[in-house]
């Protein structure tokens, strides 16, 4: 049995939804990167990567092409993101990363870049049906993912907003898919992000202990 095929197999059953190997180890991996994002660990981008890594396999076994290239997307990112906290790591005083709220220069590009990004990805999905079977939802996914990991790349309070708002969709997107795993995760996700958000809102008021931005 090669890896994918494996990966792709049934864990286990529980109340009719057939969990996948892929679905649980990905999700699981995501939820430990989570915790360590909210902690500004700069483990977390190893962490986001494996996890995309293993995703990638999940959401071709339920030909849902937004979400693979979602996870292609944390995979890029999160290598970019790990370079960039590599060289901010030294930027607050308990050696962890600074972290800031985004002027509203950057919040305009952020909501304007996942609105472009959005339509663009949307219009592809709709052009070539066979990509996606829900295209504007995994449009969304798409784009917004996209949008939280470069805004926790550069360390801001807003990233977390995205996540929130990402998994608005994600949940009922991966129920519906068959991938039950990963909607049961991202209310786990869910918790986490507020959990996250506030902690860093909260280290935004204590400029003396943070210092500059990432």
């Amino acid at each position: 049995m090669s890896a994918l095929h494996w990966l792709n197999s049934e864990a286990f059953t529980v109340l009719d939804q057939h969990i996948i190997w892929s679905d649980m180890i990905g999700n699981t991996v995501g939820l430990i990167a989570l915790a360590l994002g909210w902690l500004r660990s700069i483990w977390t981008w190893p962490a986001q990567l494996l996890s995309g890594v293993v995703l990638v396999a999940a959401n071709v076994s339920v030909q849902q092409a937004g979400s693979v290239g979602k996870q292609v997307i944390v995979i890029a990112v999160a290598v970019w993101g790990w370079q960039q906290w590599t060289r901010g790591r030294q930027q607050a005083q308990d050696g962890s990363i600074a972290v800031r709220f985004a002027t509203w220069r950057e919040r305009g590009y952020l909501v304007g870049g996942a609105a472009l990004g959005t339509l663009a990805v949307g219009g592809l999905f709709t052009a070539f049906p066979s990509l996606s079977w829900s295209p504007w939802a995994d449009a969304y996914i798409f784009a917004g993912t996209l949008v939280a990991m470069l805004a926790q790349a550069r360390g801001m309070v807003e990233f977390w907003f995205a996540w929130l708002l990402v998994d608005l969709v994600g949940v009922p997107l991966n129920f519906h898919s068959g991938l039950a795993f990963s909607g049961l995760i991202y209310v786990v996700y869910g918790a986490l992000v507020l959990w996250g958000m506030r902690d860093w809102w909260l280290r935004t008021r204590t400029p003396a202990l943070e210092g500059a931005t990432a």
